[in-house]
């Protein structure tokens, strides 16, 4: 069907949200799983030499990368509120490496599963103050 000049020159809005309503379902095992992922395809990235193998290990390892940074993100801003961040001053700059370390000049970025190890540190980090954040 054909549409009209002026509906194909208006911008068109996609959203998305981990959920609809505040769910209260929060974990940083999500970001976790994903960037262990990350890291077993540099592995076996690196093992493998078939071309056609590595550009699909390469496109699925910038996806999990992505997932990473989309979870990271929901705890950041979905469930971090600021007594979280008055009280543990690094939160902000953790999650901001975090991100960083899953994204373009990280994770997304390379095939060195370093990278990945660093990530992970990273997420172990945040899990960490998540679950003390958990007990209060």
């Amino acid at each position: 069907m054909f549409k009209p000049l002026f509906k194909r020159l208006l911008p068109t809005i996609d959203a998305s949200a981990h959920c609809d309503l505040p769910c209260g379902v929060y974990d940083p095992a999500q970001a976790r799983i994903e960037a262990e992922s990350v890291k077993a395809i540099c592995e076996k990235y690196q093992a493998n030499e078939d071309p056609e193998f590595r550009t699909r290990a390469l496109i699925i390892k910038e996806q999990r990368s992505n997932l990473v940074k989309e979870h990271l993100w929901v705890l950041w801003t979905d469930y971090f509120k600021p007594p979280h961040f008055e009280k543990y001053p690094q939160l902000h700059t953790l999650v901001n490496e975090a991100t960083k370390l899953a994204g373009a000049s990280g994770s997304k970025g390379s095939a060195d599963p370093k990278v990945a190890e660093e990530l992970l540190a990273k997420i172990d980090q945040i899990a960490e103050i998540f679950w003390e954040t958990k007990k209060a």
